[in-house]
């Protein structure tokens, strides 16, 4: 018999599944890198050129760092895969927009070298990088995460807030003086949370609403932020049950705060539209590492951090709870899904001992 009548006779024998799926990692990452890029944008367009470069040094600094440790590890690089251009961007968009420059560079190494890659890279993280990379930061520059500056200034496209050059461990020029240039008046420096919330004092919705206030780099234009998550959700690219879950719990429990005391808690509205809730619900805990895969798991998952982040900014001594909450719902996550495991098909119960 021919070798070619021999070949014609081989039986290929492979593992399951043999459906393919044209959804890859790197088409979901890229995807959701072009939800972000209109938030940026638009962050570029609220607070000027120092918005710019911190969203471009935090994407750079992320880069760098996974393939500097793709190359110590041996392994083949994985920035083609995108995650790391999401974690420098998230990242950026969780701060200032004035943090010094070297400070952003500092928590994307944090972000991606500890926080990620030190777990083995994509898919063994335990917590959401970009907000690890945060959590250090805040841990360890609070005066300067908390340094806000006002949105729309004059000037914004020509000159640098003073702070976003600043040399390391050195002190910025005065805001002051930028601010006088910029023509900016009666600027406080705090947050719509910070004035509700230290001050009594209430912020106009309709600028919450269009994101014309101070706050984190890309955290205030809250309806763009969901319409951009709303798209990777109708491309299934995203699980819509966690988001909803999240949302829904702040708005129930600040309800229930408000109809308490109307006077000392704010309501729905204002928790959705005051701070960074919503980019946390539609981009940070959405995170599919680092939450539940089961349907009742991300229920209770998004519950857990809406509910957390409304007590936070309540209860607690912070204005702003979105970033804790998230980091504990990733730290229960393997534990909600442990516990939300469906049976077997076909298995017994265990019998109860009498």
């Amino acid at each position: 018999m021919s070798s070619a009548r021999v070949a014609e006779r081989v039986l290929e024998v492979r593992t399951s599944p043999h459906a393919h799926n044209a959804m890859s990692v790197e088409k979901i990452m890229r995807n959701v890198v072009f939800a972000l890029l209109p938030i940026s944008a638009y962050a570029v367009w609220m607070f000027g050129i120092s918005a710019f470069f911190l969203l471009v040094t935090t994407t750079l600094a992320s880069l760098a760092t996974e393939s500097a440790a793709c190359r110590m590890s041996g392994k083949r690089s994985s920035i083609g895969d995108y995650s790391a251009v999401i974690t420098g961007l998230l990242l950026g968009l969780t701060l200032p927009p004035g943090l010094p420059l070297w400070m952003g560079a500092l928590g994307a190494f944090i972000a991606v070298g500890p926080g990620k890659m030190v777990f083995g890279g994509l898919g063994f993280n335990v917590f959401n990088p970009a907000l690890v990379g945060r959590a250090f930061l805040q841990a360890a520059f609070p005066v300067a995460i908390t340094a806000y500056t006002p949105a729309k200034a004059l000037g914004r496209f020509t000159e640098f807030i003073p702070s976003s050059l600043a040399w390391p461990f050195m002190k910025a020029a005065p805001v002051t003086e930028w601010m006088a240039r910029v023509r900016v008046d009666g600027f406080t420096g705090a947050t719509p949370l910070m004035l509700r919330k230290f001050d009594h004092i209430q912020t106009d919705p309709w600028s919450m609403f269009l994101g014309e206030r101070a706050g984190s780099t890309g955290e205030t234009a809250a309806l763009l932020i969901f319409v951009c998550g709303l798209y990777l959700i109708i491309r299934k690219f995203m699980d819509w049950r966690v988001p909803a879950a999240m949302l829904l719990s702040a708005i129930a429990v600040a309800e229930a705060f408000h109809l308490a005391d109307a006077a000392r808690y704010p309501g729905p509205l204002f928790v959705l539209l005051s701070g960074g809730l919503v980019l946390g619900a539609m981009f940070m805990a959405t995170d599919p590492v680092g939450s539940p895969v089961t349907p009742r798991g991300m229920w209770i998952y998004g519950i857990l951090m809406g509910a957390m982040t409304v007590l936070i900014r309540f209860l607690g001594g912070l204005a702003e709870g979105v970033m804790y909450a998230i980091l504990l719902g990733n730290a229960f996550s393997p534990l909600i899904d442990n516990l939300t495991q469906p049976k077997t098909y076909g298995e017994r119960r265990k019998a109860v001992a009498k």
